[in-house]
């Protein structure tokens, strides 16, 4: 029985949208070095590049945001992949390299502070779809900060890139003390150190590329073992936006050596987090994560690298972390 799919791939204000049955180009079987699990290019081409996770297979749209500069080679910002049923993302994926990691703008601050996305149809959004949606969201008065997934701090390279990080499709639900600066944790919280930790690793060398895939559960963990399964949202907000109750990261290093790949996993909580804590202590491998949230990240690598990079974790090869 063949499994409809829809994706739709969004850039530069054009669309390109279409059904394909299961048997697209990733179901065929290539010869050699192969990657059964790659992306299908034929509806979004983007698709094709290393951060991108492998997409779902229902309910489900890609955005692709794109800047006017040649920054990316591709112009390609960001991308999100947004569930239409639960109204709320899955993952933002994106790309740090030297030339996309300089600052020539501030943060964005303006009026909505948090807009809507100009490239998701409104009927996807919850049941405010309008101007109004911006300036009276879900998150306001909720006791949930607006959660950046692709952090403003990590697109300043344009005025462009940083104000489409504000865009509501790429916000999460998080407790203050969760994202914030106000706690325990050596000044700052654990995905903030998350965050300040990455910047850390971003390529000094024209070559190199660190590629990115975050995000926050909106389904169950653990979803393909009915013994360790369990929900993965900690709440909704007024019975309808999601806040998941973990948050993930997942990040992947491609230098002259070679590739690494490392991933972090963290409990969504509203607690001090111990001053003894470390980031490595949220280090998990990247199969572990994937059996955690049944995401299939970095599905365009060839199998043979995948295999060998995502089962296990070299935290030597990543330096001694900062926080």
């Amino acid at each position: 029985m063949k499994i409809l799919k829809i994706f739709i791939c969004l850039f530069v204000g054009v669309w390109c949208m279409t059904a394909c049955s299961g048997d697209d180009d990733n179901d065929k079987k290539p010869s050699g070095n192969a990657n059964l699990n790659r992306n299908s290019t034929s509806v979004c081409a983007e698709a094709g590049r290393l951060e991108f996770p492998r997409l779902s297979t229902s309910n489900s749209v890609v955005l692709v945001h794109k800047t006017n500069d040649r920054v990316d080679p591709d112009r390609v910002n960001y991308a999100v992949e947004w569930d239409i049923n639960k109204k709320s993302q899955r993952w933002t994926c994106y790309q740090m390299t030297k030339s996309n990691s300089v600052s020539n703008t501030s943060r964005y601050y303006g009026n909505p502070q948090y807009p809507l996305d100009p490239d998701l149809p409104t009927k996807y959004y919850l049941d405010r779809p309008s101007a109004d949606y911006a300036v009276a969201d879900y998150y306001r008065g909720s006791g949930f900060d607006h959660g950046h997934i692709c952090p403003s701090a990590d697109r300043l390279y344009s005025y462009e890139a940083n104000y489409q990080t504000f865009y509501l499709t790429n916000m999460q639900p998080q407790y203050k003390k969760f994202n914030g600066s106000d706690n325990n944790y050596s000044g700052m919280s654990l995905w903030l150190a998350m965050e300040n930790q990455l910047r850390e690793w971003i390529p000094r060398n024209n070559t190199d590329t660190l590629y990115v895939c975050k995000g926050g559960t909106i389904g169950d963990i653990y979803p393909d073992n009915a013994s360790r399964k369990e929900t993965g949202v900690l709440a909704r907000i007024q019975n309808k936006l999601i806040v998941p109750k973990y948050f993930f990261a997942a990040f992947l290093y491609k230098n002259d050596n070679g590739y690494r790949a490392l991933a972090f996993w963290f409990e969504h909580t509203n607690n001090d987090i111990p001053s003894s804590a470390r980031l490595s202590d949220y280090v998990i491998s990247i199969d572990e994560l994937e059996e955690k949230t049944g995401i299939d990240f970095f599905c365009n690598l060839p199998d043979d690298i995948e295999n060998q990079k995502e089962s296990n974790v070299a935290l030597s090869a990543w330096g001694r972390m900062k926080y």
